[in-house]
């Protein structure tokens, strides 16, 4: 037997990889929220579509600023003026109709003095479209964004209630949202007109009385869900209220679902209010929505297609762009894409 003495030299170390360094995560942590940002950044036809609602969002809220001049300003003298920029030398806006198959300039018919001009027309009392188009297009807004906090004032506590009692409340709160949706919605605005009168309130209120019941069944499927899960349930032991539950685990985790919709409920009420207008019993006049310039366009679309292309462009460019907005953020929100 060797008597070779053994030390701790006498071992060289084989050359290994430094696998904490392989293994170490390169990407920054991100919060459920600043990822879901992240994954909506990525859908640029979901940006595109954010960034036209900001435009017309604040076109529409500065309309005071930047309209030409007061939407309700009549001037019977310049009725039914066609589009015209600055001198009338760019193609669609020159301020010219054929009649007769003859070219006339509308304007020096009129008598407007040289240098004033409508971008989009007036209509048949001589008001601006382009004004009222800014104002119809505000109040159009503000009843969707009303509406919506309706449906959110009401709907998310319903559902959170309903979801988390259970049982005979549960029943019998979901008994009253079925009779509440097998009214008609028109049915409920014609007696809203009865009771007020017709106008921004009581449109919102019609909106509202039944807009909600969507939201309650989605946060009412979800919270019977959620109350089940683990954080829930350590909060329920550790002695926490049900409404301190419900603000500080529920709502944060329902947030998703709310926000996507949200987003589905504004155009909904938008183009409600629109048809309400459009069939007469909508905005009363003299004011403006996207209806009511619908409904006077209409009249005289066959002879003056402007009066309703423009609004009818502006009401669908706010639906589309919200829309796909809305698809971009149920993608992003949804954690199992």
């Amino acid at each position: 037997m060797s008597d070779t003495k053994i030390t701790a030299g006498s071992f060289k170390p084989l050359k290994v990889d430094n696998h904490e360094e392989q293994e170490k995560i390169s990407a920054p942590s991100l919060t459920f929220t600043q990822d879901a940002i992240r994954r909506l950044k990525q859908n640029k036809v979901a940006v595109v579509s954010f960034f036209v609602l900001l435009v017309i969002i604040l076109a529409a809220f500065l309309a005071p600023v930047i309209a030409p001049q007061s939407p309700n300003t009549q001037n019977v003298a310049y009725a039914n003026l066609p589009p015209k920029i600055g001198n009338g030398h760019l193609p669609g806006f020159k301020g010219t109709a054929t009649v007769s198959g003859v070219t006339v300039d509308k304007y020096q018919q009129a008598g407007v003095p040289k240098g004033k001009s409508f971008i989009l027309g007036t209509d048949y009392l001589g008001r601006d479209l382009l004004s009222r188009i800014l104002y119809g297009t505000r109040l159009s807004l503000l009843i969707g964004i009303l509406a919506t906090l309706v449906d959110l004032l009401i709907g998310i506590p319903y559902g959170i209630i309903s979801g988390w009692k259970g049982g005979r409340t549960d029943t019998f709160m979901q008994r009253i949202i079925e009779i509440i949706s097998s009214i008609p919605n028109l049915i409920v605005v014609v007696l809203m007109m009865l009771i007020l009168r017709p106008g921004l309130l009581s449109i919102v209120l019609a909106i509202g009385f039944t807009g909600w019941i969507t939201m309650a069944r989605l946060i009412r499927a979800q919270t019977f869900q959620l109350k089940e899960q683990e954080f829930v349930l350590a909060a329920r032991t550790l002695g926490e209220t049900p409404t301190r539950i419900a603000w500080k685990h529920l709502i944060p985790n329902l947030s998703s679902t709310i926000i996507i919709q949200t987003m589905f409920t504004i155009p909904s009420a938008i183009f409600f209010e629109a048809f309400l207008s459009f069939i007469g019993i909508g905005i009363p006049a003299p004011s403006a929505s996207l209806g009511t310039l619908l409904s006077d366009g209409q009249k005289a679309f066959r002879f003056l297609p402007y009066q309703m292309w423009y609004p009818a462009a502006v009401l669908c460019l706010i639906m589309v762009a919200v829309n796909l907005l809305a698809d971009g953020l149920r993608d992003a929100f949804d954690p199992k894409s």
